[in-house]
């Protein structure tokens, strides 16, 4: 298993005890499209982390492979202006949640933000999210990622 992919596995453990069950997939799972061929399941089983910036502040929205962010939702449940959300630098995401762009998990990150979950996802027994590489997921219930992640579930989706 990948040092990374290991490391989220131990902490999901050490601090949600759950037992991450890891797949990995050489040729990549950098798109939802990607993961969904990779495990087998449906695009909209993929949940994707997306970091975006609002102002200083990053927040993680884990939506549906099947669906688009949508800013101004998200800048509304922030309560900020919508211009002020954007797509996260990869610098920001790697020192602030400590994991890289593509490899994102929903829960584990080192610093404390927001974390919203696409109210779709909700529709599937199981889920598919990135377990800290490119390379990596793992299967979740949706309310259970929601518990572990402190995710509040909204409307995210274009």
């Amino acid at each position: 298993m990948h040092p990374r992919a290991r490391e989220f596995a131990e902490r999901a453990a050490d601090e949600h005890g759950f037992e991450v069950d890891v797949h990995e997939f050489p040729e990549g799972t950098k798109t939802a499209a990607d993961a969904a061929a990779a495990v087998g399941c449906d695009v909209s089983e993929i949940a994707s982390g997306i970091v975006l910036s609002a102002g200083d502040d990053l927040v993680v929205v884990v939506t549906s492979g099947a669906n688009r962010v949508d800013t101004s939702k998200v800048a509304d449940l922030l309560g900020v202006e919508s211009g002020s959300v954007s797509m996260a630098d990869a610098g920001d995401v790697k020192a602030t949640l400590g994991w890289s762009i593509g490899g994102v998990p929903p829960f584990c990150h080192d610093g404390d933000v927001p974390v919203f979950l696409d109210e779709t996802l909700a529709d599937h027994d199981r889920v598919w999210a990135a377990a800290g590489t490119p390379e990596a997921v793992f299967p979740i219930d949706p309310d259970r990622l929601r518990d572990i992640a402190g995710a509040t579930v909204a409307d995210v989706a274009e």
